[in-house]
Order: structure tokens, then C-alpha cells, then sequence
């Protein structure tokens, strides 16, 4: 059963825009934080933004000012608006999706999506 799902994904000119989607199955109850991370070949799995329950954000400074993280409506649904697209962004994302569990949180993760920026 797919528990994260991500889309939005695709081919960008430098400069372009795009935003990705992630939704999380309803099954997940308690939702705590929702992150974007994004990776690229021969990398690690590097943290973009993140945002709380109640609204507070964190960014990688490689994209503060450029990228913004929110919520939707549904609460288990988080966006990534992607501005000024550079070619080093081209990665694929991944959403994760943090559930509050007794004594913890239980991480969710979607099987990515593919953001590709051309010069």
C-alpha cells in the first residue's frame, strides 16, 4: 500500500518554475512534520525545506528566497513551490512524512520525483 505520493515533477529551463505535490494516505493519522528533500546522482539525500503541525518552516540555504514549502487545505497534503530554477536543483525529490507514534515519530517516505533544470 503507497503511503507518500509525490507528483509535479518534470523538465525546467533555467530561470523556470514548477511546483511538486506530495500527498499522504489518509491512514496517516498524526501527522507531525512534512519534509522535501531532494537527491542527486552519486549524492546524499540532502534536507530542502520542512514544515511543522503548526506552520514553521525550515529551509537549505542553497534555496532560501527561491523555494517555499506549505501546507494544503488537506492536512496531509504538502506543496513545493520551486522559483528560479538553477541546473545544480535538478534532482529527484522525495517527500517525507513524519507520524506521531507512542514515544516517537515513524518516518514515511514517497518514491520520489524527478525535477530536471536545463541550461
Amino acid at each position: 500500500q503507497v503511503q507518500v505520493v509525490e507528483s509535479g515533477g518534470g523538465l525546467v529551463q533555467l530561470g523556470g518554475s514548477l511546483r511538486v505535490s506530495c500527498t499522504a494516505a489518509a491512514s496517516i493519522s498524526a501527522i507531525n512534520v512534512m519534509s522535501w528533500y531532494r537527491q542527486a546522482p552519486g549524492d546524499l539525500r540532502d534536507l530542502v525545506a520542512a514544515i511543522d503541525s503548526n506552520g514553521g518552516t525550515n529551509y537549505a540555504d542553497s534555496v532560501k528566497g527561491r523555494f517555499t514549502i506549505s501546507r494544503g487545505n488537506s492536512k496531509n497534503t504538502v506543496y513545493l513551490q520551486m522559483n528560479s530554477l538553477k541546473p545544480e536543483d535538478t534532482a529527484v525529490y522525495y517527500c517525507e512524512v513524519q507520524e506521531f507514534i507512542s514515544g516517537g515519530w515513524r518516518p514515511y517516505w514517497g518514491p520520489g520525483t524527478q525535477v530536471t533544470v536545463s541550461s
